[in-house]
């Protein structure tokens, strides 16, 4: 299949009607989730009849900056952004997730408030896990406490990578490492092509790379012309990805 092939075929739409997923994806996500990674598959069966489902509209808020941290969440489907405002004003995305990650926080953990705002991207189902469900979880299973804190320390570990390449690299190489960062997680292969299929603006890459939405435009516009990357309403393709490390590479 040719470049030229691949460009005019759309990815999947996603479903416009808010959900809640069933157990078997609850069941799933839960396994995924590092937090959990010590508990074994019966563990995890008795404790998820005690989360709460939710289902979200594309743009829908899960969370808020600044509220107060009263659960913990995993993405069971869908895809959320963590944002928050900037010294700026402007929103910084921090984060964006796929099903099996982990977000939110609780006052337990230290962190009495939310340090970022979560909303849904698409069509999601989340799973909160509130302060005393936790609570009785890490009691009953204390071998749990290893992996919060590993869970702790990545999330410090992503922000500073995140301070690293903001201050570090030029334009083109902030960009190109975001959309490699978001193919590893969320990426769906297709032969050559990876498709990412979620609506990211030029606004949610722009937040992430500290830049203006014109500038990742006109930078979004180059990939394109040299046949590295493509976009559609509601998706993105990495069309050449050896061609889009040596971008992120400089």
């Amino acid at each position: 299949m040719t470049v030229q092939e691949r460009r005019r075929i759309p990815l999947t739409e996603r479903s416009a009607a808010p959900h809640v997923c069933p157990r078997p994806v609850r069941l799933e996500a839960l396994e995924r989730m590092p937090l959990f990674a010590a508990l074994t598959t019966t563990e995890i069966i008795d404790i998820e009849p005690r989360m709460q489902a939710h289902g979200y509209h594309a743009g829908e808020l899960i969370y808020r900056f600044g509220e107060n941290a009263t659960s913990l969440f995993v993405l069971a489907s869908g895809t959320a952004k963590l944002h928050r405002p900037s010294a700026h004003g402007q929103d910084v995305v921090t984060n964006i997730l796929g099903p099996g990650e982990s977000f939110g926080t609780l006052g337990i953990l230290g962190e009495p408030t939310y340090a970022d705002s979560a909303e849904a991207m698409a069509v999601s189902c989340a799973l909160e896990i509130s302060a005393s469900v936790f609570r009785d979880v890490m009691d009953r299973h204390p071998r749990l406490a290893l992996t919060v804190l590993d869970e702790v320390l990545h999330r410090f570990e992503q922000a500073q990578q995140t301070i690293r390449r903001l201050s570090a690299d030029n334009v083109q190489q902030r960009i190109a490492a975001a959309l490699l960062t978001l193919a590893d997680k969320l990426g769906d292969p297709k032969g050559e092509t990876i498709g990412l299929e979620f609506p990211l603006t030029r606004a949610d890459l722009a937040a992430m790379t500290g830049m203006t939405p014109e500038t990742v435009s006109r930078v979004i516009s180059r990939l394109r012309e040299d046949g590295i990357v493509d976009t559609g309403r509601r998706w993105t393709a990495i069309l050449d990805r050896p061609r889009l490390e040596a971008v992120a590479q400089g």
